[in-house]
């Protein structure tokens, strides 16, 4: 999986923590350092632990997907993509307090990560994958796309959560696509 493929995914799988941030951002009204610093580190941190432990779950029963893994990763990309879509064109209000405290980041990171379990599930499947880069890129990425997220809704509020998740719908579903494409021999890049 080439660096730019896995800064996509990073970036679709970031989406959900963003759209979070910027209600947190919302909520929280004037921001502080330590504001950007909590927020990136949970869901950066589960960003990155999710998909690691998809991928030992993953090459645990690898034998036994190996022939149709490529539909499974294409489902749970497509799946995931559609689910995030939904939530974007979604009028329902998720409501976000601004509390910081350990329970509330705790629940909110395992919330906005459990899309990235199935992802490492995926990248186990694949051959190319080094889930040693892409955990961290992962992480990294949505760490800095949380810290942004948290700005932007103490400036901006809402406006950016559904685009936000629209487009990291759209980036996952591609990617599931391409994968499928690509095992079926009718595209190669």
């Amino acid at each position: 999986m080439s660096f730019s493929e896995l800064l996509l995914i990073a970036i679709g799988l970031s989406m959900d923590a963003f759209a979070v941030a910027v209600c947190k951002g919302l909520s929280v009204g004037k921001t502080k350092v330590r504001h950007y610093i909590i927020t990136g580190l949970w869901f950066g941190g589960f960003q990155a632990l999710m998909p690691f432990l998809g991928y030992l779950l993953g090459t645990t029963f690898e034998k036994y997907i190996v022939a149709f893994d490529h539909w499974i990763a294409f489902i749970l990309l497509s799946v995931i993509g559609i689910n995030m879509i939904k939530e974007g064109f979604s009028k329902e209000e998720n409501e976000t307090d601004a509390s910081f405290s350990f329970k509330n980041m705790l629940l909110l990171a395992i919330a906005t990560s459990i899309d990235a379990l199935a992802v490492g599930v995926t990248f186990a499947l694949l051959p190319d994958v080094n889930i040693f880069h892409a955990v961290s890129l992962i992480g990294m990425i949505t760490f800095i796309l949380s810290a942004i997220g948290i700005k932007i809704g103490s400036v901006f509020g809402m406006k950016y959560k559904s685009a936000a998740e629209i487009t990291g719908g759209i980036i996952l579903i591609l990617m599931g696509t391409k994968i499928l494409l690509e095992h079926l021999g009718v595209i190669s890049f």
